[in-house]
């Protein structure tokens, strides 16, 4: 399961490469190439924008050195806190999609102010269910769940598919694992489940 873990770490790295290069693209893109001006005009705006950008660019340097020195943590977004929500099965470390709705967030909340240790049984023959210890917001649909689904059951139940079933759940998220592999993970009796916020 160590690639699973491998996996998570490359798409949080991934995701963040490509946010760097859409910030560079859109500075790039910021020099006014109109046709209507005089030539002259359109030299000396080419030319103040070449001096201005080489002036921030010989600044850069002091500027990362300046955010390096301070300590002060920087206010994340509400797509950047859930994405930091963390989920341990037997300890091990899965990724895992969470959607977005008023069930993840009263979670996230309640795992911000302490991280959660679920005891989790073994129903069925295609999932593992658990306490919350807890009642969340809920908002239940009919869905047939496939293996890697995490949903909320009556509203204070956690569970975790390997296999399928048809019930009225609240969606939480999905484990980014295959089907064979949810199954190798979850089917071989009780597990408990860790959630926290890093």
């Amino acid at each position: 399961m160590l690639w699973a873990e491998v996996f998570c770490d490359m798409k949080h790295t991934l995701a963040i490469t490509l946010a760097l290069a859409a910030l560079l693209m859109m500075t790039a893109c910021g020099v006014n190439t109109g046709g209507t001006g005089d030539g002259a005009k359109e030299a000396s705006t080419s030319a103040a924008s070449t001096a201005t950008n080489e002036a921030a660019v010989s600044q850069a340097p002091t500027e990362e050195a300046d955010n390096e020195n301070k300590t002060e943590p920087q206010p994340s977004s509400p797509e950047e806190s859930e994405a930091d929500m963390r989920l341990r099965i037997n300890d091990v470390e899965v990724c895992v999609d969470w959607e977005e709705n008023d069930s993840v967030a009263a979670l996230r909340d309640l795992v911000i102010a302490q991280p959660l240790s679920i005891q989790m049984s073994s129903y069925g023959g295609f999932e593992q269910v658990g306490s919350l210890g807890t009642s969340l917001p809920r908002n239940d649909v009919q869905i047939t769940t496939q293996a890697g689904d995490i949903v909320l059951y009556s509203g204070n139940n956690i569970v975790i598919f390997y296999g399928s079933n048809s019930w009225a759940y609240t969606r939480l998220g999905h484990i980014e694992l295959s089907s064979s592999e949810m199954p190798e993970l979850l089917s071989h009796g009780d597990v408990t489940v860790k959630l926290s916020v890093e």
